[in-house]
Parts: structure tokens; sequence; C-alpha cells
């Protein structure tokens, strides 16, 4: 499966963003979706996770109450709502497909490339 993410940009801090995932491929539905984001000079992180029919959402402790994972399987589409943004929350963003949770770690088996969002001060 390929994945194009699209949607990053710059915003100041409490603004809001919302990113978008398209995939390819046949299986989209089949497939735990989610979003990690790496910040500059930091590992890969996890934010958030949807299960397959957009049932179960599952979020990083921070971003609780401030991101929405959503789904739209007839698109082949997973988006991420970015509300009450803080500076700490600049990083670049992946979409992720073929999630899987391991104790309280997030691993996935398809990447696409990143688009970075900005929140200045």
């Amino acid at each position: 499966v390929q994945l194009q993410a699209s949607g990053g940009g710059l915003v100041q801090a409490g603004g809001s963003l919302r990113l978008s995932c398209v995939a390819s491929g046949r299986t989209f539905s089949s497939y735990f979706m989610g979003w990690f984001r790496q910040h500059p000079g930091k590992e890969r992180e996890f934010v958030a996770a949807i299960s397959r029919r957009g049932g179960a959402r599952y979020y990083a402790d921070s971003v609780k109450g401030r991101f929405t994972i959503s789904r739209d399987n007839a698109k082949k589409a997973v988006y991420l709502q970015l509300n009450s943004l803080k500076p700490e929350d600049t990083a670049v963003y992946y979409c992720a497909a073929d999630l899987r949770a391991e104790g309280s770690n997030w691993y996935a088996n398809y990447w696409g490339k990143g688009t970075l969002v900005t929140v200045s001060s």
C-alpha cells in the first residue's frame, strides 16, 4: 500500500490543522491506520490509531483531547484533526498503515512521506 499525506503547514499556537492521507491498494479497510510524528532530533513517536471500521481510536497522552483521528474507507483516506496546537506539536507527521500494538508501543508496516507541521508561539 502507498500512502500520501498532506495538510501540513504553519499555524499559530492555539490554531488548527487537518491532515489527510490517501492510500492506494485494495486492502485499506483491512488495516488499522494511524499517525506518528517526529520532532527534530528525536525518534518517531505514536500519535493516534484507528481500527478498521473506525469503532476504536487510540491516542498518545500528549494529544488526547486535542487531536481526532478519523477514516473514510470508501475514499481510502485517514484524517487527523489537530486542534489547540502547541509549539511542541511542531514535527513531521507520518501517515501509517497496518498498525499493531505490542504492549504500550505501536508499530506500522507501511509508511507515507511526512508532512511538516510548524506551530509558532
